[in-house]
């Protein structure tokens, strides 16, 4: 019986609910990788830790894909969702308080149970309160919500710790900022060239340096010395590049540091030991290029700041950076913002339209009334299709395509501040406004593949319309890596990773799409399940390519390894098949 009178539009604040759920869940994954570099220093964390730091959460979050997926569909996406946002806030807020290896790890495993739930509920919403013919547009929609906090988390992270560093700050080195005193008193030692401003300028820190203070930055810049001639020869003999060598010295005693660090909080404390053209030639903090510009009215605290930030610039692997500061309370801040969406969450998400009070009844008809599967996506749920699910070729592709696509994009998200920071030495702005590209870029995406796929669908049926979109964006996004592997400047790089995440956001509506069209009543639990996979992906990314980029760092290796990723993902994407479901519609397992 038709309804004679105007549908709400409740289900639009529903998705925009989930939209806003998106951009909290991107902004607390990633910002953690913007902020490494300071986490690493005040923790003294090795490469391979934060390899493992920055992986963990996803082993978790896939593990948790489907219990999670399955807590949705038994107990419903409002009190569920409400619920993980909390958990996974509470565990970034709590990631700023602590101290140790051990407990970073512990919580980034809470972190990414906490997150698992997260997209599988969404999905869950979307096939619930979303009309079939728009599915693919509401899901590239919460897709590009992640996009959208994946920009702040890169973008918002960069100055948040720059503003969250107090004036107040101790400009003074301590003991513990030497981070490799052999190596810094060997960039101390070399000989001022005239083309090199960078030499030049860490020369005239060691001109102001005492009798006792040059002493010992000689012997020791011989030590370093000394060993990196023999590492280059080894290299050499192997037939191994021997650029940016950084070999294994016996550190500086403990009982001759205080004298080094007392030597350069002279130097920071003193007058500017550079001119202003200087800078030109340095990489540097912009911070110390603004106040490099306000000249003579600086105070005596800023004076020293910026000392300390262009001495900073000068060594930039030898001492701690003075933004360690900030990383702590840009954690607790994150964290507090999970209170307000969870609020959020909870008032505008019902189980279903027929439970929403303010959802009429020609809105319920307009939702329910073009599905092109006749599947019950309702109903008590006693269990996880687990035999259905392992039995499917379809979804064997799905997963794998998953699985190699995280790879080449979780690069981007993981590792791309890294690559712009240590092979391009820039300022953390810089790092932060590069980075925050490619996520523009895969929520534009986003965007872009939900009509597209949509469209297809209608064309060529849910066999091609999700499949083509999947596999061709992948093997455009190898192609951008490929790019890479030639020596590509700043410029040029970022460009490519807009590439890789603009094609992988254009295939994501899709994959998200083909788990509502086969998943029925059990679509949180087949979402979960693919994620489960693709996550496993995202797992090994970090601690597989810092392993593959080596030192010397050879950040080519790793464009290597993610164009091949998306070669194999792209294959697998071709065999995925909508039109299969996996619960068929007279399913009545209970």
């Amino acid at each position: 019986m038709k309804i004679d009178q105007n549908p709400t539009r409740i289900r639009h604040v529903v998705i925009a609910a989930a939209f806003l759920m998106s951009v909290l869940l991107y902004l607390h994954r990633f910002c953690i990788s913007i902020a490494q570099i300071y986490i690493q220093q005040d923790l003294g964390l090795t490469n391979s830790q934060i390899g493992w730091m920055l992986s963990a959460f996803f082993w978790t979050y896939a593990l948790g894909q489907v219990p999670a997926g399955w807590l949705t569909d038994r107990f419903g996406s409002r009190s569920m969702l409400t619920l993980y946002i909390l958990l996974w806030s509470l565990f970034t807020g709590l990631t700023g308080a602590a101290s140790a290896f051990v407990a970073v790890l512990l919580l980034r495993f809470g972190f990414g149970f906490a997150q698992a739930g997260a997209y599988p509920t969404a999905a869950s919403i979307v096939s619930k309160w979303v009309p079939f013919k728009s599915r693919g547009l509401a899901s590239g929609l919460i897709s590009m919500g992640g996009r959208v906090g994946a920009v702040f988390a890169m973008f918002a992270t960069g100055y948040l710790l720059v503003w969250l560093t107090p004036a107040s700050t101790p400009t003074a080195l301590k003991i513990d900022s030497i981070l490799n005193g052999p190596q810094l008193c060997y960039e101390l030692n070399q000989l001022p060239e005239s083309e090199n401003m960078v030499n030049r300028l860490r020369n005239n820190c060691f001109q102001q340096f005492s009798d006792s203070g040059r002493e010992l930055v000689q012997r020791h810049a011989k030590r370093y010395e000394v060993e990196l001639e023999n590492k280059r020869r080894k290299l050499k003999a192997a037939d191994k590049s021997t650029e940016d060598v950084e070999p294994e010295v016996t550190p500086i005693p403990a009982n001759e540091l205080p004298l080094l660090v007392q030597e350069i909080n002279r130097v920071i404390a003193g007058t500017p030991f550079f001119e202003v053209d200087d800078l030109n030639e340095v990489n540097v903090e912009k911070e110390a290029r603004r106040l490099v510009r306000r000249g003579a009215d600086l105070t005596t605290d800023q004076t020293q700041r910026m000392n300390r930030l262009v001495f900073e610039g000068l060594h930039r692997r030898s001492i701690k950076k003075l933004y360690i500061a900030g990383w702590r309370p840009m954690m607790f801040l994150y964290g507090s913002m999970g209170i307000l969406v969870a609020v959020v969450i909870w008032c505008s998400c019902h189980k279903t339209p027929r439970d929403h009070p303010k959802c009429n009844g020609a809105e319920v008809e307009l939702i329910e009334g073009d599905a092109k599967t006749p599947m019950k996506a309702t109903g008590k749920v006693a269990a996880v299709p687990l035999a259905r699910l392992v039995t499917s070729f379809s979804m064997w592709m799905c997963c794998a395509t998953q699985w190699f696509t995280n790879i080449g994009w979780a690069f981007l998200m993981l590792l791309a501040p890294r690559y712009f920071s240590n092979e391009h030495e820039l300022s953390i702005e810089a790092v932060a406004m590069l980075s925050a590209i490619p996520p523009i870029a895969g929520g534009l995406g986003m965007f872009a593949g939900g009509p597209i796929t949509d469209r297809l669908a209608n064309r060529v049926g849910l066999r091609w319309g999700r499949a083509l979109p999947i596999s061709l964006s992948r093997f455009v996004a190898m192609a951008a890596y490929i790019v890479c592997l030639f020596n590509p400047s700043p410029i040029v790089a970022v460009v490519m990773f807009a590439n890789v995440a603009f094609f992988t956001g254009i295939g994501t509506p899709a994959m998200w799409a083909f788990n509502q069209d086969v998943g029925g009543k059990y679509v949180g639990s087949v979402l979960g399940w693919g994620n489960m996979w693709g996550n496993f992906g995202a797992a090994v990314t970090a601690p597989i390519l810092l392993w593959v980029v080596g030192s010397p760092e050879r950040w080519d290796y790793a464009f290597a390894t993610c164009a091949g990723a998306f070669l194999l993902s792209g294959i697998c994407g071709l065999g995925v098949n909508a039109a299969i479901p996996i619960a068929p519609p007279d399913d009545d397992e209970k």
